[in-house]
């Protein structure tokens, strides 16, 4: 397989990093535990043996004169130690928009989203884990959907544009209201506050079938009506009545992908209270009604097929970047965030070669500080338990208690952990490593793409 010099950005990514600052960029994190700590030579060994199985996690983002586009690295990507979840500097890390670190028995896969989504993120991280089980303890590893054969060859629809197959299809945004924000003392741009929740799976999953709901729709109903008593006691008197909760959707098995880029949407689910709180069951009719309608592949796609099309008009692609970009943060600054209240981020159920299963113990999702909105909920599930990772930017811990104080009038008990496990940092500094580029010239062809 020939690996590209460059590419453009796919459609969902191109915001990141034009809305990336020095203290804020679309993070998040990617957490395995494994049984015994980790040799981090031998980590390191994995990474640098994996990294070539995964050509699309060897790009670094570079500024055009018309879009941002990535650039092949022919660099090594190298281990760095654990930190906070935050914006890093690329030219310091090599060019690479990941960061895989270790800390005791804890493996970490910090990503910018501009790289991919939270499936393409753990895939990678999963299939580095499994190369290190292989390279310490000899085991045979079973390769399948999340964890790939390193010494297999990449397959080109894997560093595919998902969004490409789009481009000259009809389509339409919603016209959306703006949504209620839970208010609270914002902390300094560096701290992001969490708290683990971790749930035996199957007293979800048998509540969930007890209701006629899955797990997504059950969570995701818990957390409306938990933001309708916040807003309940909210003091303001201009509070507004649209409490919506922003679902990411992996769209690869609805449009039958197989790229490891962002190919990734959402929906929204949510209540308007105008009249007055809904009870959990109406909430919880009111998601699964929502949800089965959003999730449409036509639906999908009119939204979808909407925003290529914006990317592929000849005014807006003429037009130059350092234009573009202050209008797309400024667009995202006022309307991005106000659209929805919170957000819960579900990878699902992540089934293991079953050699694999007595090394790895624990696996988390968190994702990182957002702008406006107070804060997110990400969740993955893995040996019989479901990990809620919530992180906010504000100080109190309202919404996380009265979610768990909902989720307990259930009869679903957890186990409760502040900070979130996979958010501990390690003290020390990271040695800056410079960037390879490929190609040639001063001015190479790319940088003037349209």
């Amino acid at each position: 397989m020939t690996i590209p010099e460059w590419t453009r950005l796919e459609n969902s990514a191109i915001i990141y990093p034009s809305c990336q600052t020095r203290k804020y960029a679309a993070m998040y994190r990617l957490s395995v535990t494994l049984s015994s700590d980790v040799d981090k030579d031998k980590l390191d060994e994995a990474l640098k043996t994996v990294i070539h199985r995964f050509p699309s996690f060897r790009f670094t983002v570079r500024k055009g004169l018309f879009w941002w586009f990535l650039r092949r690295l022919e660099n090594e990507p190298a281990i760095t130690r654990t930190s906070g979840l935050e914006s890093f500097n690329m030219k310091k890390n090599a060019g690479y928009m990941f960061k895989l670190s270790c800390t005791g028995p804890r493996v970490d896969l910090d990503v910018f989203h501009a790289l991919t989504d939270g499936t393409g993120g753990m895939t990678f991280l999963l299939s580095v884990v499994a190369e290190y089980v292989r390279l310490t303890t000899g085991t045979r590893i079973t390769y399948g959907k999340w964890v790939y054969n390193p010494f297999e060859e990449p397959d080109e629809c894997e560093i595919e544009d998902g969004f490409d197959q789009f481009s000259g299809t009809k389509g339409a945004l919603d016209n959306e209201e703006k949504a209620y924000h839970v208010k609270g003392r914002t902390e300094k741009s560096d701290v992001l506050n969490s708290l683990g929740v971790s749930i035996q799976e199957n007293q979800l999953t048998d509540k969930a079938r007890e209701l006629g709901c899955t797990v997504t729709e059950l969570v995701s109903a818990l957390m409306l009506v938990s933001l309708q008593e916040l807003r309940e006691a909210d003091p303001s008197r201009r509070k507004r009545t649209n409490i919506r909760m922003e679902v990411p959707v992996n769209l690869r098995p609805i449009f039958g992908s197989r790229t490891l880029r962002n190919f990734s949407s959402y929906i929204y689910l949510g209540v308007d209270v105008s009249n007055g709180n809904l009870s959990f069951e109406d909430t919880l009719r009111e998601v699964r009604s929502q949800k089965s309608l959003y999730l449409q592949r036509g639906r999908l796609l009119r939204r979808i097929a909407a925003n290529v099309a914006l990317e592929d008009n000849l005014a807006i692609r003429c037009t130059p970047l350092f234009i573009k970009r202050p209008v797309i943060n400024l667009i995202n600054h006022l309307k991005g965030d106000n659209y929805s209240t919170y957000t819960f981020s579900n990878l699902g159920r992540i089934d293991l070669p079953e050699e694999m299963r007595e090394y790895v113990r624990d696996i988390h999702f968190v994702l990182g500080r957002t702008r406006e909105r107070f804060g997110s909920c990400a969740c993955a599930s893995y040996g019989g338990r479901l990990n809620l990772d919530f992180s906010r930017k504000i100080a109190g811990d309202d919404f996380e208690r009265t979610f768990i104080r909902n989720l307990r009038s259930l009869g679903i008990w957890a186990t409760i952990s502040v900070p979130s496990e996979p958010l501990r940092p390690e003290h020390g500094k990271d040695v800056p490593a410079k960037a390879v580029l490929s190609g040639k010239g001063l001015i190479p062809k790319f940088l003037l793409s349209i």
